[in-house]
C-alpha cells in the first residue's frame, strides 16, 4: 500500500468521479483507475461501486477512508516538520480571520512578512463557522476569531485578549457622548446586525434572550464593512466589539464611528487564536502566534 494510492483514493472519494479526480491530480484517468484497483486488490474488498461512468463508496470504502485520511495527514505532518528545518526561509501560512480582529492581525502580518520574507501568507476572511470548518478540514494553519461558549475537543485555544461588546454609533450621534448604555436601551434602537452565521450575531441573540428582550432589527447583512458604512450614516446602530471600530482607517468625507460600551458583566468576549490539537505546529505558526500575543498585550 503506497501513500500515492491513498491520495488517489481520497480524491476519488471526494469527487466521486474518476475523470475529475484524475484531472485534479494531473494524471490520466487510466492511471488513477489502475492505482485504485491495485489498492482494492491489496485490501481485499471493493472500495467503490462502479455504475457506468459513476462511482460511489462501498461500506468498506466509507470505513477505510478515515484511516486513509489519518495516514496521509500524518505523512504531511512529517513533511512539514522536515520543511521547517529550512529555518523559515520558505513555506506558506494560511490564516483564517474574522473581520472584527483585523486590527490585530494585519499589523502582525506586516511584522511577520518583514521578518520572514520567504514565507507566503494567505488570509481568509469569513464567519467563525466558516473559519472553524476550514481549520478542521486542514485548509488553514490557524484561525483568529472570537470564542463561543463551547470548546471543541479537537482544537487548541490561545487567549489573546478580552474585548468589550459595544454599541457602534456614528460620531455625530447624540449617543456617541455616552460613556455606556444598557442592553434595554439598545433593544429600543433601530439596529443593523451581522447575519446569522456570524459568532457575534449568535452572541448578541443570546444576551438579548437571556434578559428577555426583543431587539429592533431593521437590517441584517453578511458583510461587515458595508454594515459599518450604513452605521456611519447615523440612521442605524450596530453591536460589535470595540476592536472593530479601533481597526477602522479614517476615510476623508466619511463620518467616523464611536464605540459605546454596553453595560453588564456578560458583555465581554475572548479573542483567541485556534489551532488543531494533536498535530505538528509549524514554526511559522509559532512565530506568528508570538507576534499576535505581543500586539495583544500592547
Amino acid at each position: 500500500m503506497e501513500l500515492r494510492q491513498l491520495n488517489y483514493f481520497l480524491k476519488a472519494k471526494e469527487l466521486l468521479n474518476f475523470t475529475e479526480a484524475a484531472n485534479h491530480l494531473h494524471i490520466s484517468q487510466s492511471t488513477l483507475s489502475q492505482q485504485v484497483k491495485q489498492l482494492e486488490d491489496e485490501v481485499g474488498v471493493p472500495l467503490f461501486d462502479r455504475i457506468g461512468k459513476r462511482i460511489r463508496l462501498t461500506e468498506a470504502g466509507h470505513l477505510f477512508a478515515a484511516y486513509a485520511a489519518r495516514t496521509v495527514n500524518a505523512a504531511r505532518d512529517g513533511l512539514r516538520l522536515l520543511d521547517d528545518l529550512s529555518n523559515l526561509n520558505t513555506g506558506h501560512l494560511v490564516v483564517g480571520l474574522t473581520y472584527g480582529l483585523r486590527g490585530l492581525v494585519i499589523p502582525s502580518v506586516n511584522k511577520f512578512a518583514k521578518q520572514f520574507p520567504g514565507i507566503t501568507i494567505r488570509i481568509f476572511f469569513g464567519t467563525s463557522e466558516e473559519i472553524l470548518e476550514k481549520l478542521q478540514n486542514q485548509e488553514l494553519d490557524f484561525a483568529v476569531c472570537f470564542q463561543d461558549d463551547t470548546d471543541l475537543p479537537n482544537l487548541e485555544y490561545q487567549l489573546l485578549f478580552y474585548a468589550t461588546m459595544s454599541l457602534i454609533v456614528a460620531a455625530h450621534s447624540p449617543l456617541a457622548q455616552r460613556e455606556s448604555i444598557s442592553l434595554k436601551e439598545v433593544a429600543k434602537l433601530s439596529l443593523i446586525l451581522p447575519a446569522q452565521g456570524y459568532s457575534t450575531r449568535k452572541f448578541v441573540d443570546t444576551v438579548f434572550a437571556r434578559q428577555h428582550l426583543k431587539p429592533n432589527i431593521a437590517i441584517e447583512i453578511n458583510d461587515i464593512p458595508t454594515l459599518l458604512d450604513l452605521a456611519r450614516t447615523g440612521n442605524w446602530h450596530t453591536i460589535l466589539t470595540q476592536t472593530t471600530v479601533q481597526a477602522q482607517t479614517p476615510v476623508p468625507g466619511q463620518h467616523s464611528l464611536k464605540a459605546v460600551p454596553i453595560e453588564g458583566n456578560k458583555m465581554v468576549r475572548q479573542a483567541v487564536m485556534i489551532t488543531l490539537a494533536g498535530i505538528y505546529k509549524k514554526k511559522a505558526v509559532i512565530a506568528f502566534e508570538t507576534l499576535l500575543l505581543e500586539l495583544a498585550v500592547n
